[in-house]
């Protein structure tokens, strides 16, 4: 199965693409002035050659369930499921350090419990996810290498519609595919694949497996990564999105550095302006962010924003919709400052903004470790026999205990670090031969109490020590 991201047309749902085969009439045709053909060809042809060894194609292998079911005799939400079954995935990468590091999309490897990277010359790596940014659907894989190819970035605020840009990757499983096109639009939000959206729109076919893959200028520069299409069928036609360097770039830094992507936010809410409002408030131009609320002590109100009050620019930037406001504000620096120009009852304002951190990545945080504390210690945890045929299902390197084959994002025992694969050979220094070992000895813990795991993972036996505040 290769992952990509389709939006139905119809609908602009989203789903998974199939496998499918052009019709007639879907391949894209692009004219080039006699003049000028030959020149640009040869550019072309220089620019796939040097960007080429840099794409990466990804495999992944998740996990899952046909069907599920619970026990309610069970204690603290432990489940004994049906055997999960390996499902396999296939999409692109771009490395972007000589050192390994490679961004791709999140749903390339989001859930992944193994990662292969294959690069242009079919040397094969193990890749580790480094961390992933649903939101933005970017994903940070690195692989033990050095001396890397890679492609430089390029600053995507400068790209203009009508550019030409090359789309490079492995769709449908083919690798070391490259498309031509022009950059059909810029700024395109409301796609529905991710939170932030910011999409470039190109022409240049992709197709699923080009998910994670390089969007390039001619001079072989990285503008985007491409994330999605709009197709009524799965496959091409002509509607692809790619998510802007700028934002990419911002978000595989801030993984790297914290595993997490801080965002700034304006401390406000605000709505698109319409031809009605556009009126009432007095706007010379369809375009804008109205301020609707804001939060108390928030970066807006101390800038001095008012309810009503409609952004128009923001430093050198036109603001069209609040969806940019919103991504100016995201990618740019806790604590940096930035002129507003806004139209305040028909009447020209300036503000300067000191851009604060989004309150709800924090609070997300601080409300997982609170309920990580209350909660039983292994809460949060999906639990199983290990059977000799689940053992060869999930490649296990043993035949006894009870195998972690979930585990909640956040959860007290996620972060200690119990992962998924590990089998319990031990539960408080007392051997686990099956579930209800397990069971009897987890039952009577208290979310305070420790649980002190041995596991065997891959062949290696540790102790993971989990106990709640």
């Amino acid at each position: 199965m290769n992952r990509t991201t389709v939006i139905a047309t119809w609908t602009l749902s989203l789903c998974l693409g199939n496998l499918l085969v052009a019709g007639p009439g879907r391949a894209a045709t692009h004219l080039v002035p006699v003049a000028n053909g030959h020149d640009l060809q040869n550019q072309v042809k220089a620019t796939a050659i040097k960007v080429i060894p840099a794409v990466v194609s990804i495999a992944s292998t998740v996990m899952v369930r046909d069907q599920a079911f619970s026990d309610e005799t069970l204690p603290f939400g432990l489940f004994k499921e049906p055997p999960a079954r390996r499902q396999y995935g296939q999409g692109s990468g771009v490395i972007v350090s000589p050192d390994g590091y490679i961004i791709t999309n999140n749903h390339v490897v989001a859930d992944a419990v193994d990662v292969e990277v294959i690069l242009a010359d079919r040397r094969q790596y193990k890749g580790k996810v480094v961390a992933t940014d649903p939101k933005t659907d970017v994903a940070v894989v690195k692989i033990n290498a050095t001396n890397l190819p890679t492609v430089p970035w390029a600053d995507s605020s400068t790209l203009a519609v009508g550019e030409f840009v090359l789309a490079i990757g492995n769709p449908l499983g083919l690798s070391r595919t490259v498309t031509f096109g022009i950059v059909s639009a810029v700024g395109r939000a409301d796609v529905g694949v991710a939170d932030f959206e910011d999409f470039i729109q190109t022409d240049a076919p992709i197709n699923p497996g080009n998910s994670g893959g390089a969007l390039v200028n001619v001079n072989g520069e990285l503008v985007g990564i491409n994330t999605a299409i709009a197709s009524p069928t799965g496959g091409s036609v002509g509607v692809g999105f790619a998510i802007p360097s700028n934002m990419a770039r911002a978000a595989m830094q801030s993984l790297i550095k914290t595993g997490r992507v801080v965002r700034g936010f304006l401390g406000a809410s605000t709505q698109d302006v319409s031809p009605s409002l556009g009126k009432i408030f007095r706007l010379p131009d369809v375009k804008g962010a109205i301020v609707t609320d804001l939060q108390a002590k928030g970066s807006a109100e101390r800038a001095g924003l008012k309810r009503g009050d409609v952004v128009v620019r923001f430093d050198s930037r036109d603001v069209m919709d609040s969806g940019q406001l919103r991504n100016l504000v995201a990618q740019s620096p806790i604590g940096s400052k930035h002129r507003l120009d806004l139209i305040r009852d028909g009447k020209a304002y300036q503000a300067e903004l000191t851009v604060q951190e989004a309150p709800r990545e924090r609070a997300k945080k601080s409300q997982a470790a609170a309920a990580a504390s209350t909660a039983h210690p292994l809460t949060g945890v999906v639990f199983d026999d290990v059977t000799p045929p689940l053992a060869r299902q999930m490649d296990l390197s043993v035949n006894s205990g009870v195998v972690v084959t979930d585990i909640e994002e956040g959860s007290l025992a996620e972060s200690s670090g119990l992962q998924p694969g590990d089998v319990v050979l031990e539960l408080n220094r007392q051997a686990i031969h099956n579930f209800a070992t397990f069971q009897r000895i987890a039952d009577p813990l208290k979310p305070t109490d420790l649980a002190l795991l041995l596991v065997n993972r891959q062949g290696n036996a540790l102790y993971i020590p989990i106990q709640g505040e």
